[in-house]
């Protein structure tokens, strides 16, 4: 099984989506992920028949679907806000799309118990939508989808209107989904239910795939800054290159010096290297080929995982610690520290005009 988009466009307005391709394989995984407003939503529309393409052709299995009915594609979506009949109990919601397709009554009642059981709501059938919390509500709009056992599930910020307490248990609900076999398209903007989830990212700005690969590949190897951003990634630096002697530097705009690994380096280009990657130390470290950048703690702000902390040092660095490193070091805003990390840390990434506002 494939879903594939041949070159897909779509006029909406003063927005535009730009000759989508994608291939989506049985079994993946796939997230979409961007800004409000880049073009998601309106992708998945496209793929399960809400709206139609201006240009551009929708395969499923090598079957142009471009034009088929929606209850005819195989495909079934999950709405953001869930769209559950507030008038019909449970069971009446997941029923629902089995009766316009009028499946007979035994089976309809067999698919119904199992995808309740699925998505354990079994205890909930009775109840109406208004007496449900936001996990439970979206389980019902799972179970609702997955009775018509669509090829492939589309599903619009599905954790949007769901509790934080709730996230993990939908995330290893839709993971479970996954490994059964489900192939899943997820769009979102969050970073961390990309990589959380994900087999395959696409990353979307302004109507089109701009990155595509496995996590791995697309945040570990961003093509600019705006795919850089979204691997959480702080520290850009416009640079140009220098080869002397068999030794290559980088010189930022603010003069600081960077030495780089061996490489074919253009005249000027964006440097990036990871909060984590930086070592921050009073005395610097030990190492010929280490780049020691001497600095000023500006600020100091609590993480998820420890502290971020922001330096000073000609251009501006954010450096990632753990709450052990801090306490066994009590950095202090305003101190004097030194910045060191390897040339093989720093990575060279493309940037068009359109990138550099992020």
């Amino acid at each position: 099984m494939k879903l594939r988009t041949e070159k897909v466009s779509k006029r909406l307005e003063a927005f535009s989506l730009k000759e989508i391709t994608l291939e989506v394989s049985k079994g993946d995984y796939y997230v979409l992920l961007g800004r409000s407003g880049a073009g998601k939503t309106q992708l998945l529309e496209l793929i399960c028949g809400l709206t139609s393409p201006d240009s551009g052709k929708i395969f499923l299995d090598g079957e142009e679907i471009t034009h088929k009915r929606v209850q005819d594609r195989g495909i079934g979506m999950v709405f953001q806000d869930f769209s559950l009949f507030p008038h019909y109990s449970v069971h009446d919601n997941i029923s629902y799309p089995l009766n316009i397709r009028k499946v007979p009554k035994e089976e309809r009642k067999r698919r119904i118990e199992q995808a309740a059981a699925e998505m354990n709501i079994t205890h909930l059938l009775s109840r109406k939508p208004y007496y449900l919390s936001g996990g439970e509500k979206q389980r019902v709009a799972l179970a609702r989808t997955l009775v018509t056992d669509p090829r492939v599930l589309l599903l619009d910020e599905p954790m949007a209107s769901v509790d934080a307490s709730l996230k993990d248990s939908i995330r290893r609900m839709l993971r479970r989904l996954n490994r059964e076999g489900q192939t899943i398209i997820h769009v979102t903007h969050d970073y961390g239910e990309a990589i959380s989830l994900a087999s395959r990212v696409g990353v979307m700005h302004n109507g089109r795939i701009i990155q595509e690969g496995t996590p791995l590949e697309v945040f570990n190897h961003p093509v600019n800054r705006f795919v850089a951003r979204y691997a959480g990634i702080k520290n850009f630096f416009r640079a140009t290159f220098i080869e002397s002697y068999n030794t290559f530097s980088g010189i930022t705009e603010n003069r600081t010096k960077f030495k780089l690994p061996k490489a074919d380096y253009p005249a000027a280009g964006l440097l990036i290297i990871g909060s984590s990657e930086v070592l921050l130390s009073r005395q610097g470290a030990a190492g010929i080929q280490m780049n020691n950048i001497r600095g000023v703690i500006d600020d100091i702000v609590p993480s998820a995982t420890g502290y971020e902390i922001s330096v000073a040092a000609g251009d501006f660095f954010y450096v990632d610690i753990t709450h052990r490193e801090m306490e066994q070091n009590n950095f202090l805003t305003g101190e004097k520290v030194i910045l060191s990390f390897p040339p093989e840390a720093l990575r060279l990434v493309g940037e068009t005009e359109e990138s550099r506002q992020y």
